[in-house]
This record gives structure tokens, sequence and C-alpha cells, in this order.
């Protein structure tokens, strides 16, 4: 059998799902994309054993149906430097070799049985639906995945929760060094429920979702499903119980100071040479309308200071924080001000932004640590 796809089409879909494999597979079979001809495309599913990535891309022409598995490593290669064009694919389902042919050559690869691929289990007919803008979801993950810990001791802490009420809906992400909360009050679900989305299932997605589109979230006890315009992927959820994000969150914080975002990271960058290359230690002191950031490396007698002038009308603080997650907070945040809420140096500093969005509100908290003098 023969069919004709586009080059560069092909190409981006397998690209983006390629995204859900791994190096090193417990099956051979899974170092493949699973190709499945049929009703005017071409549909390509990609695995990990775990996460399902199924996409397609329309054909030009084709004169039958067929399946097979294809090397993804040998198939993405063979096509990545070719202009866009029409790619001419000749399929022999008796001695499963695949002959490729473009404007200036042809190719020929050996394919596999696609009985061998695993199927993909379906979501069980007991699950929750949510519909959102693809926009929301992304901002909640862009916010919220450098909070996440990487540890596989705190499983429930690898993911992002998504924590689902009638009126709003927030995402949290935590390692038990930094919280990021992100309310949207924008979407009204309607429904009370919860789930944690997996650390590589929100990085695949924050690559390949598209702005100004829908998606829609469908999810039962264990597994999930992320339906969007040009693809769908199953995932398992993270199993465990959440933190209690909003239990941590000191609410009496009278110590407030406003900063410029951009002269604040600027400053950090800055500090960040002299801190303590194992600790990251920094100390930041609020007194008269002055911002006094300290690093320093008593290894190897280094020190640096930076003022910024900063809104604070209280009682002089000084609190220890590591700078470099104080960077990161700093420039996951958006808007031109930041706002600095201090209780003690012994409790966690807050961090929001001067002005929040129409029906947004997030919030980063940074735990302290213990300063040397």
């Amino acid at each position: 059998m023969k069919f004709v796809v586009s080059s560069s089409a092909l190409y981006n879909r397998l690209a983006a799902a390629s995204k859900v494999m791994t190096a090193k597979n417990s099956m051979p079979i899974l170092d493949c994309f699973l190709f499945d001809i049929k009703n005017g495309k071409v549909t390509i599913t990609a695995s990990d054993g775990e996460k399902y990535f199924i996409t397609s891309v329309p054909l030009v022409d084709s004169d039958n149906n067929a399946q097979f598995c294809i090397t993804a490593k040998t198939i993405m290669d063979s096509i990545k430097e070719l202009a866009e064009q029409p790619l001419t694919f000749g399929f022999n389902p008796e001695s499963h070799e695949l002959q490729g042919q473009h404007q200036t050559g042809v190719f020929s690869v050996m394919t596999f049985d696609a009985a061998t691929y695993p199927a993909q289990q379906p979501i069980n007919q007991q699950n929750t639906n949510l519909e959102l803008e693809a926009d929301i979801l992304l901002t909640g993950i862009n916010r919220c995945l450098f909070a996440t810990a990487n540890d596989e001791i705190r499983v429930v802490m690898t993911g992002i929760f998504l924590d689902i009420h009638p009126e709003d809906i927030t995402f949290a992400g935590t390692d038990g060094r930094k919280l990021v909360r992100y309310i949207n009050r924008a979407v009204k679900p309607g429904l009370e429920t919860s789930f944690i989305l997996p650390k590589k299932v929100a990085a695949i997605l924050k690559n390949v979702l598209q702005k100004g589109t829908q998606v829609t979230l469908t999810f039962d006890n264990e597994k999930g499903l992320i339906h969007a315009d040009d693809f769908d992927m199953y995932f398992r959820l993270v199993e465990g119980r959440y933190p209690n994000y909003n239990g941590v969150i000191p609410t009496n914080n009278p110590y407030v100071a406003t900063v410029d975002r951009g002269s604040l990271i600027s400053a950090l960058k800055r500090i960040s040479v002299f801190c303590n290359q194992s600790s990251g230690l920094m100390k930041l002191h609020l007194e008269n309308n002055q911002m006094r950031l300290t690093g320093e490396d008593n290894d190897y007698a280094t020190r640096a200071e930076e003022n910024l002038l900063c809104e604070y009308q209280n009682d002089p603080i000084s609190i220890g924080f590591s700078c470099i997650f104080m960077i990161e907070i700093a420039n996951i945040m958006e808007g031109e001000a930041l706002t600095i809420q201090l209780a003690d140096p012994s409790r966690p500093g807050v961090v929001i932004p001067a002005e929040q969005p129409e029906n947004e509100e997030t919030l980063m908290l940074l735990m302290p640590m213990m300063l040397n003098d």
C-alpha cells in the first residue's frame, strides 16, 4: 500500500509524541512509534508503558489501510532535515519494509508487527470530566512546575495538585522548601474534586499545548486523559494524599515590602555568585525603605552586598533565604513589582505580585534558612 503525507506536518507530530518516550524502556517495542493508517489520516502513538501520546496527521493520499511499528529515532532522523514537501511511503505488509520517497532521494527501513505494541487501558466509565481553556492549564503548570519535588520518597510532591471547587480551580506545587498556590476564579467547574498531575506529564503539556484552545480533562481514581485538538494523552495519576498546602501559609505577616521585580532579579543574580555554593544562603534585611541583600562564603572569603530601594515602613527585620530559590520565584512571577510579606525570621516568607490580574491569585512561599549571625 501507499500513502502520501506532508513532511513537516509528520515531523512536528512525531516530535511532539516523542516527548513521552524514555531512553531506557522495559520493552524494546516502546522505542517505536505505532502507525495506524486509515480514514484519510495516520494516527501516531508513542508510549513509555505508563503514558500514551496519540496524535494524527491528515494524509494527502492513500490507497489502503495499514498498521506497523517503526523505530522512533530512525523515522525522525530520516525526515528531520527535509524541507516542506510531500512524502510518499510504500509499505509491504509481507516483508515489513517501509520505503520513503521525497524530491531528492529514497530510503528504506524495516518495521515491526503492530500487534506487539501494548494497548492503552481505557479510562473507567465512572470518571470525572472538566473542560477548560488551555491557557488556564498552561498558566497553572508554568507557575507550579518548578516548585515540585524530584525525589521519589515524597511521591505526592512530585506532581502538581489540581484542587477543583465549584467556583474556582487551584493549582499547587511544593517540594517542602518552596510552595506555589495559583487560584483561577474565571473558570467555574461546578464540581468538587482533585487529582495530582505527574511532573513529567505537566512538562510535556507545557511544550505541546496550544494557547487559545480548549482541553478536556477526564480522570478516574487511577488514570487521566488530556484531550486537545491535536492530541490525546493518557497517563497514570500520582497516588496519595496531597499535603494541606493552605495550612503552611502564614496569614499574619506584619513586615511587608514592595520592590521592583527586575531590579530584584538582577541583584539576586549578582549576589548568588558570592553565596555559599552548598547552602545558597542569602541574608535579606529590611529597614527604612531599603532592602539589603548579603551573600558570603566563608570557605572562600568572598562577600557581596546589594542595596535596593523598596517600600517598607515597619521595624527592621533580617531573614535568611536560599538565593537560588528566590531567583526562581522572582523569575516565575509576573508584573513590574513584587510584595514580600514576613512574620518573623523563623517563619516562611510569602511573595506575591504587587498587582494581581482579575480573577487570579498567585502566591509563592519560601521557607527561611538560619542565619549565621
